[in-house]
């Protein structure tokens, strides 16, 4: 893990829902760091960071993002608002030339990524570091993975399996993660973190989606002045890539009564290597060393790293971040890793509306 310069980061932080307080939590432990704004305009929120802050000493609270802007002089923006908010927010920040953080996923729309790309064009602001918070690359059974397969453990990567079976969505403020038109979509809210995943196991970029899936359970019965949820709530996602590996998502969010939410299988023209990131175990299989055998490892999570969501994932990841900012290095998890993650879950939902299979360069293009 990179050390982290002794020069110290002031940190801003748009959001303090689920998430932003997650951000909190890793930032406040971390050294050389300082959280010196939060801004929420939903007061219950604000309250809830201040408490989270109470021996952090000025420490300013704002209820509208462009104030805190205008008024702080922060090094560092984290954007942890409603998805649907992200594009409006990115783009003012941006402009400022402040680092940023930007919670996953990156937009709602494949447009909205795009116009953030080339904002980031535009500027030519080469120092500036604009990272997009998929973190479940950091999980520390997915580390691991990534360098077994970077060993070759499992040869020529062909098939990705990655499985999450789960609990609802949790509720929101004012319930925005209800409707399609603010998140996105399932496929685009949730399981950009998953499709990210496979662009970096296959190493290589997508190609073409098929999908099926339904909203069959969950949130039938709500209802938000007078309309029912929209949001799927299980669905199958194949993704075909350039280089003819394929990757399979297999989403159920009515299956919590289970031991492991999150699975991960490669499998190579050498070997297999799967993750139970639940329990924190991977296993390694071989072809060379015959049918059955395998070896299987208990994954621990460094004692250094603050737990939190995802299994100390956000903190590895903003030691990463911080890593890029004091190096004047381009982000290990850009705007492009963000657009193409959405673009496959845009692409999926096509699939599914209109029953077929759907070519990337129809939702890129």
């Amino acid at each position: 893990m990179p050390a982290v310069d002794v020069k110290i980061l002031k940190y801003a932080i748009v959001g303090s829902g689920m998430m932003g307080l997650e951000h909190i939590r890793n930032l406040i432990e971390m050294p050389n760091t300082q959280i010196i704004a939060v801004c929420d305009p939903h007061t219950p929120s604000l309250e809830k960071a201040r408490r989270a802050l109470n021996r952090v000493e000025g420490v300013r609270y704002f209820v509208n993002y462009k104030d805190l802007l205008a008024n702080c002089q922060a090094d560092v923006v984290v954007i942890a608002t409603p998805n649907h908010t992200h594009m409006e927010i990115a783009e003012e920040v941006m402009r400022t030339g402040k680092h940023v953080l930007i919670e996953k996923p990156l937009c709602t729309t494949v447009s909205d990524c795009k116009k953030l790309i080339e904002l980031q064009t535009d500027a030519q602001s080469e120092n500036q570091v604009v990272w997009v918070g998929l973190e479940y690359r950091y999980m520390a059974p997915t580390r691991r993975v990534l360098q077994e397969i970077g060993r070759g453990a499992v040869g020529s990567v062909k098939m990705i399996s990655i499985r999450e079976h789960r609990y609802p969505f949790l509720e929101k403020v004012e319930d925005w993660n209800r409707f399609n038109v603010n998140t996105g979509g399932t496929l685009v809210e949730k399981c950009c973190h998953f499709f990210d995943l496979m662009c970096l196991i296959a190493n290589s970029r997508p190609v073409s989606v098929i999908a099926s899936g339904s909203q069959d359970v969950n949130h039938l019965n709500e209802k938000y002045d007078g309309k029912t949820p929209d949001i799927l709530d299980n669905a199958f996602v194949i993704v075909n890539f350039e280089n003819g590996v394929r990757g399979l998502l297999d989403l159920c969010m009515f299956a919590e009564a289970s031991k492991n939410e999150q699975e991960i299988c490669v499998v190579g023209d050498a070997g297999k290597i799967e993750a139970m990131i639940s329990e924190s175990i991977v296993r390694v299989g071989r072809r060379k060393d015959g049918y059955g055998s395998f070896q299987e490892y208990a994954i621990e999570i460094d004692q250094n790293i603050v737990k939190g969501f995802h299994h100390g994932a956000s903190y590895v990841e903003h030691i990463q971040f911080q890593h890029a900012v004091h190096n004047n290095f381009q982000a290990e998890v850009g705007l492009l890793d963000g657009l193409l993650s959405v673009a496959i879950g845009q692409a999926a939902h096509l699939s599914i509306d209109e029953k077929r299979l759907v070519q990337m360069s129809e939702v890129l293009s």
